[in-house]
């Protein structure tokens, strides 16, 4: 078979390790399979970009990886793709930052993993790209003279043209993806944002899963990605996470745990998430002393502003809810700026009655899915669901609400403590027989038989030109 190629702005190391995430996963199972090699940053700083490929195998997966110089970082990573691409995309225009630096290190970067990746692939290996990172890839890859099949997978919303359109250079950018045979997105939503911005914007034409602009087609798919549901259910019932629940159940006392579990990040809807809680004390204060939030929130890209901004607002929001409304023996809040491993994180989601994930927007959001899948089949805890989440199309079983609204958020967590058992049951068991049938290795397959399956370019050309 194909070897298969994944190039992402980080590569996970493979190995043991409880840490890694459902892609990262995935992704190695793919790669051993097919002899294949994973590609990108190592996370390292050079005082000198020299195209030194760093190679290491373990655990049966190959990976490749390079250095990046402190611009380099600056521009592209905390730049580009995190002061301009993720607010921009998760339809925040006003925190994104159009720098003209950022945008060449971006493609400064990306041509600079074209420069390093090219002599790796082989005229049958198959190619997939990671992310809003990698964008333009693709087409440096072609203009280097590769004719492999490529596929690219955004894990972020794609946004609707009208916020579009404020980036410099859009069309550009876009059109870049049509060197790719396959794109895929979590959603439909997100698709049709793409197929809206192609037709209106660039005069391109769409037609079933097939989306063209001038000579060249590309198939254009929503493929939502899953956990590895068997494991993560299987880690919850591990020796660490059950020594973690009693941890956690007996800190509680007897109280109902609320939890949520996010990167510290604006779109994650944090500062909303605990104005609604605070809103639910007031409303119901039979409550008071029987919950407690724990929000688990590590920090991320501290280098920028706005990051900095959402961990000081949390800080001062969580002391004013505890300082009004705690007691000598009891805080409403608790607020933890750290992560923890997979097998001890499936122990909390087990101890929790409610999973309170309410993102403003999210691509996909996968710990609604590890709530789901942690739980206890005879007592399942109850999830509340962003509707502007991704995952919210799967999991309608959820209590859906819009995160905005402090009132709709307060409403759904005294519902949700007063749902019966049999109704709770019944909920978890819809949404858990979605999160085991879509799964982290049928989002895999099903883009990569897509890819796999992708009439390579070379062979369309020569096709029509024998015709």
């Amino acid at each position: 078979m194909s070897r298969l190629i994944v190039i992402s702005n980080r590569v996970s190391r493979p190995g043991k390790s409880s840490n890694q995430g459902g892609l990262a996963v995935a992704l190695s199972q793919a790669l051993r399979e097919s002899r294949g090699i994973w590609v990108g940053w190592s996370g390292e700083v050079t005082d000198h970009f020299t195209g030194h490929i760093g190679f290491a195998e373990a655990d049966g997966v190959k990976t490749a990886t390079i250095d990046l110089e402190e611009q380099d970082v600056d521009e592209y990573y905390n730049g580009y793709a995190n002061k301009t691409l993720w607010p921009l995309f998760h339809f925040r225009i006003d925190l994104a930052e159009y720098e003209r630096d950022f945008e060449g290190g971006y493609n400064r970067v990306n041509q600079r993993f074209a420069d390093c990746a090219s002599p790796l692939i082989e005229p049958e290996d198959i190619i997939w790209v990671q992310d809003y990172h990698l964008i333009p890839l693709g087409q440096m890859f072609r203009d280097r003279g590769l004719k492999n099949r490529m596929g690219f997978f955004l894990h972020i919303p794609w946004p609707p043209t009208r916020l579009l359109v404020s980036l410099p250079h859009h069309t550009k950018l876009v059109s870049s993806l049509f060197a790719y045979d396959v794109v895929g997105f979590h959603t439909e939503e997100w698709l049709e944002s793409f197929r809206h911005y192609v037709e209106k914007e660039m005069g391109g034409t769409v037609k079933g899963d097939y989306v063209t602009l001038g000579d060249r087609t590309i198939q254009a798919i929503a493929c939502p990605i899953g956990i590895n549901a068997q494991a993560f259910a299987q880690a919850a019932t591990s020796e660490t996470a059950q020594k973690m629940h009693r941890q956690v159940r007996a800190s509680l006392q007897d109280r109902a745990l609320i939890v949520g579990v996010d990167r510290l990040d604006y779109s994650k809807g944090l500062e909303e998430r605990f104005n609604g809680y605070a809103r639910f004390l007031k409303d119901h204060p039979e409550y008071h002393r029987k919950v407690v939030l724990a929000q688990i929130a590590p920090p991320s890209r501290g280098e920028v502003e706005s990051y900095q901004q959402i961990r000081a607002t949390l800080d001062a929001l969580a002391g004013r809810i505890n300082g009004q409304y705690s007691d000598v023996d009891w805080t409403p809040i608790r607020y933890v700026n750290q992560g923890y491993p997979r097998d001890q994180l499936a122990g909390i989601y087990r101890a929790a009655r409610i999973g309170l994930v309410t993102p403003l927007r999210d691509g996909m959001n996968l710990v609604a899915k590890e709530y789901v899948a942690a739980q206890d089949p005879d007592d399942p805890g109850v999830l509340i669901l962003s509707r502007f989440a991704g995952a919210a199309i799967q999991l309608k079983d959820a209590l859906l609400i819009n995160p905005y609204s402090p009132e709709e958020m307060s409403d759904a967590i005294s519902r949700a403590l007063d749902m019966p058992l049999e109704k709770r049951k019944a909920r978890w068991r819809a949404m858990m027989d979605s999160v085991e049938t879509q799964d982290i290795s049928w989002w895999r397959e099903a883009f990569t038989s897509r890819l796999m399956a992708a009439q390579d370019k070379t062979q369309l050309s020569e096709a029509e030109t024998a015709s």
